[in-house]
């Protein structure tokens, strides 16, 4: 379809393809709703009002909406393919999303993103693609990937790439480290996302100097008012472990709202089928305060500006006709959606076909005769210990004294003190990590995962270290997955075929053996809603307080690793 044939529509000197009549039509860019008809040709919205066409569809009084756009995700964290993905999210009214595939990256490297950005050609969903800016996230930890500048710049061309994700080396930008600002001058003109939880000050000034833009981190509104001031896009997260939705809202007025935008960052298969996706955090916002047309331009008009995504987030002509028909604007209960004109989703209903992809096999190099196991010899009366925020990322540093069993500190479940351990799975270094945590609850048996942001080695938490080892050992056979066991016996486990990462399976069974998981760590005495997602960041070293990683217990405010015993 050419230009002329467009405007021969637009003019309403030849048919529309579709004209959807008896629609209450959101208007995103005056904050208004307006009663209108809206003409679809080849794709885009034709125009407005009464006029011709092949096919007419009366929304009797319906809302239509931008289609929904979530400006930061991983997808990975759904543990399900990108076809699956889409037929997760889509009948939801989400029409894009922003994605940063650093966790395949952090395991295959520029092979996983290729491989990734394969997957997302031909669906019903629009994938953007921000490049990891932090593979390995730093330096203190062991990754299947380390990926360079100029490892970056042929990926820049592209045509899903719009930019440059998540910037969690902080201390890198803000002293200006060479290796660092290489990556952010290769992205130079684009938009370059941020990841600086707490950041304030003359260090915030110098990250985004530097380039930064945006911050998705921010855990109270004085800080995302703060980084407001100076310019930065706040991303208010709303997922399946950080929900930071209500502390931040307060800062969204008439004056910050266009710098504001919803993202759900990570979301596991169960919210997505149960809640939904961003129409769930617009159910919220709004049951919150928030005007319903400024939380819709908030996951519509206002991400689509943030990344240059033209065509997308309004309903205008020549824009795309991916639109979402929304029974009212307090419960967002979707009833239609379409993609380029073409009705994609139905009250619920996935409607295209689509095949769940290939596998993509993981690293799993445990080089287990070189870890020398797991025991820790008590050397002092007092060890740190890494303390659990539940719903957080965040953790905190305590200070416990440690269960001693000849001469060896262990697991003491009584007071819920748990051994923590990161086995390196990519390089058969035979590197493990080996501390403690509060927070998990069990009383007995063990969890273990691959999925252990961000270089996502083997990741094992339990009550004791007999039960650790047969976890890993159990994901180690599945080629990378999630367990939980008790004794010598696996009570429940997800197989991750693709990187250890995510599973070729039906959407459905992943919710189902995620909910056995779940249901097995509670059985164990895990109080944890998410106990597998909170287990991921346990190893995620930009992120205060304390975390494990392959190289030991490691303290996010001095950026080093500590000695377990004070």
């Amino acid at each position: 379809m050419g230009m002329e044939d467009f405007l021969a529509a637009a003019r309403g000197d030849v048919e529309a393809d579709l004209l959807l009549t008896g629609a209450r039509v959101v208007d995103v860019f005056r904050a208004r709703v307006v009663e209108e008809s809206v003409a679809v040709y080849g794709g885009r919205v034709a125009g407005f009002g009464e006029r011709r066409a092949r096919r007419r569809m009366n929304l009797g009084g319906a809302y239509l909406c931008p289609g929904f756009i979530d400006g930061h995700v991983h997808i990975e964290s759904s543990m399900v393919s990108l076809p699956e993905y889409a037929r997760a999210v889509v009948p939801s009214g989400t029409v894009a999303v922003v994605t940063d595939y650093h966790e395949i990256a952090n395991v295959l490297g520029v092979e996983g993103l290729r491989f990734m950005m394969r997957a997302g050609e031909g669906l019903p969903l629009s994938v953007f693609v921000m490049l990891p800016s932090c593979v390995p996230a730093t330096p203190m930890e062991t990754s299947g990937a380390v990926l360079e500048a100029d490892d970056l710049v042929p990926l820049l061309e592209e045509k899903a790439v719009v930019g440059l994700g998540e910037m969690m080396n902080f201390p890198g930008v803000v002293n200006g480290d060479p290796v660092v600002m290489a990556k952010l001058s290769a992205c130079a003109g684009l938009p370059i996302d941020g990841h600086a939880p707490g950041l304030s000050g003359a260090a915030l000034d110098a990250y985004i100097a530097a380039g930064v833009q945006s911050d998705h981190e921010c855990v109270s509104a004085e800080e995302a008012a703060e980084k407001l001031g100076k310019g930065m896009f706040i991303y208010i997260r709303e997922g399946s472990t950080a929900r930071n939705l209500e502390v931040l809202l307060p800062v969204v007025d008439g004056a910050s709202q266009a710098r504001c935008i919803f993202v759900t960052d990570d979301r596991q298969p169960r919210d997505l089928l149960e809640e939904g996706h961003m129409d769930a955090v617009l159910r919220k916002a709004v049951s919150l305060g928030l005007d319903p047309v400024t939380a819709v331009r908030m996951v519509t008009l206002n991400t689509a500006e943030r990344f240059g995504m033209r065509g997308y987030g309004g309903i205008a002509p020549g824009w795309r006709a991916d639109l979402a028909v929304l029974e009212d604007l307090e419960g967002f209960r979707v009833r239609k959606v379409f993609k380029g004109g073409v009705l994609v989703a139905e009250d619920g209903e996935f409607l295209p076909q689509v095949e769940p992809g290939p596998p993509a096999p993981g690293a799993m190099r445990i080089a287990w005769e070189k870890t020398g196991g797991i025991g820790v010899r008590a050397e002092g009366s007092e060890m740190l210990v890494i303390g659990v925020v539940p719903d957080q990322i965040i953790t905190k540093k305590l200070r416990e004294r440690p269960r001693v069993e000849e001469g060896m500190a262990v697991s003491d479940p009584a007071r819920d003190l748990l051994k923590i351990c990161v086995f390196e799975r990519h390089r058969g270094t035979g590197n493990v990590g080996i501390g403690f945590i509060r927070g998990f609850g069990l009383r007995e048996g063990a969890l273990a995962s691959t999925v252990a942001h961000d270089s996502h080695n083997l990741l094992a938490v339990g009550a004791s270290d007999g039960e650790i080892l047969a976890a890993a050992r159990a994901v180690e056979r599945m080629g990378g997955g999630q367990v939980v066991v008790r004794g010598e016996e696996v009570l429940a486990e997800l197989p991750l075929d693709v990187a250890g990462l995510m599973t070729t399976l039906p959407l459905q069974e992943v919710k189902e053996r995620v909910a056995s998981l779940q249901e097995a760590a509670r059985f164990l005495g895990c109080a944890l809603a998410e106990p597998f997602m909170a287990l991921s960041f346990m190893a995620l070293p930009v992120i205060p307080e304390l975390k494990m990683t392959d190289k030991g217990l490691f303290d996010v405010g001095s950026f080093s690793h500590l000695p377990l015993f004070v």
